[in-house]
């Protein structure tokens, strides 16, 4: 505008965009998505960007683009006329603070066997449906992966950054996500929250956990509609959102922990009395679909914990010790998809038919315990991909190049049928 009023000649903005929300008196506003505007502002030729004051740490995180923070469209007007320089703003990576400060793998009293199926699901990037009674750690035991999950990289942390900025939610003071999100919704959330919506589409809960955790705890209480509208994103690691003025793709790679009761009152299959009767609790384990079911890769039992192990001093292992573990097996399948057509899978979980195929042999012992297996727990083809990619995390975790029957013997455990029916 003020080009075209003739204040300053055209050259004065050549390669320049401007973002901002400008009030009345000429101050000028946060204004959402600065970092995804940058992005683009750079892949389109771009070479400076004046951007909102508090929005200047978060823009300068995209390389290659001059980031000027602007408080008043005077000081902007000033800086383009030559009167008074805005010094560029550098980009800092001080402030990192967590979305989420998880619980250490060491308060978690007993629970060894289930500790060890979170290490899995943490080395490959699994889903988990963790099933047992009311007070036997499902939510404390999800809430410590976090602590165990590797480091995101810096383009994980701009990916993850992107999606908080369009939807508006980066924490105060942290331009950069530098830690891996926590995303635990309530059961009365509508789909349009988990997976996005409005009239003009911003990212849902799924999205928000892109290469995070989704924690989905009493997962029978979520509606039948809610819980349907994952599967097309837990297979293809977005979410599209189609409305009349056209529609917008989200990522939404994340990685699902869900917990559940095996009854209404929690007590079936556990030392307590069920008072459900078995049509009620059959009932009640139905509200989760058979092909929903099949996308997760583990299921396991969290049984309650004795008098002993909870009133013991002794520590267990601490999640900076278990994370090493698992950092080492993520920095073995860095290695494997980092070249060739599979660059854009992270972890094992990711794989598609072909990288199963090609990464996932098996030994005539395993195909002759795989075959019994298909057979015995009549198996789908889905499901039979994914206890190769778990057997495939089980053998990086060993440090072993091949899928012993040893590693596929603990992947087939993790997929029993806890459910009934």
């Amino acid at each position: 505008m003020i080009v075209l009023a003739g204040f300053l000649p055209p050259d004065k903005v050549e390669n320049t965009i401007v973002i901002g929300e400008l009030s009345l008196d000429g101050a000028v506003r946060h204004a959402g998505g600065a970092l995804p505007m940058a992005a683009t502002a750079r892949a389109n030729g771009f070479k400076r960007m004046f951007v909102p004051e508090v929005d200047a740490p978060e823009a300068a995180l995209m390389p290659d683009l001059e980031i000027f923070p602007v408080k008043t469209l005077a000081d902007l007007f000033d800086h383009l006329s030559g009167r008074r320089l805005i010094d560029p703003y550098i980009a800092s990576a001080d402030s990192l603070e967590p979305l989420f400060t998880p619980t250490d793998f060491s308060e978690v009293k007993g629970q060894e066997h289930v500790k060890r199926t979170l290490e899995v699901a943490a080395a490959g990037g699994h889903n988990v449906l963790m099933v047992g009674s009311p007070g036997a750690g499902k939510t404390l035991l999800a809430r410590a992966l976090p602590g165990i999950l590797p480091v995101m990289s810096i383009e994980e942390s701009l990916d993850v950054t992107r999606i908080y900025s369009v939807a508006d939610q980066l924490p105060a003071g942290t331009p950069l996500i530098r830690h891996r999100p926590f995303r635990s919704p309530h059961h009365t959330i509508s789909h349009a929250g988990l997976v996005g919506g409005e009239n003009i589409p911003k990212p849902g809960e799924i999205s928000l956990a892109h290469r995070g955790v989704l924690f989905l705890d009493e997962f029978p209480e979520f509606g039948t509609r809610v819980l349907e509208v994952m599967r097309q994103p837990m297979e293809d690691k977005v979410v599209t959102i189609s409305r009349a003025k056209g529609s917008l793709t989200f990522s939404a790679n994340f990685q699902l922990i869900a917990a559940m009761n095996p009854c209404p009152c929690g007590n079936f299959g556990s030392q307590k009395a069920c008072g459900c009767a078995p049509a009620v609790v059959t009932r009640y384990q139905k509200r989760i679909s058979g092909p929903l079911l099949d996308r997760i890769d583990i299921h396991i039992e969290v049984p309650s914990v004795d008098y002993e192990k909870l009133s013991s001093e002794r520590l267990g292992e601490t999640s900076e010790a278990i994370r090493k573990r698992v950092q080492a097996a993520r920095n073995i399948q860095n290695k494997r998809f980092s070249n060739g057509e599979a660059k854009d899978i992270v972890c094992n979980a990711d794989m598609r038919v072909g990288e199963v195929r090609q990464f996932c042999q098996l030994q005539d012992e395993g195909k002759s315990l795989m075959r019994s297996a298909m057979t015995q727990l009549n198996l789908s083809a889905r499901a039979y991909h994914r206890i190769l990619k778990l057997a495939r995390t089980i053998a990086d975790l060993a440090g072993s190049e091949e899928i012993h029957s040893v590693h596929l013997a603990e992947a087939l455990q993790y997929r029993p049928k806890i459910l009934i029916g």
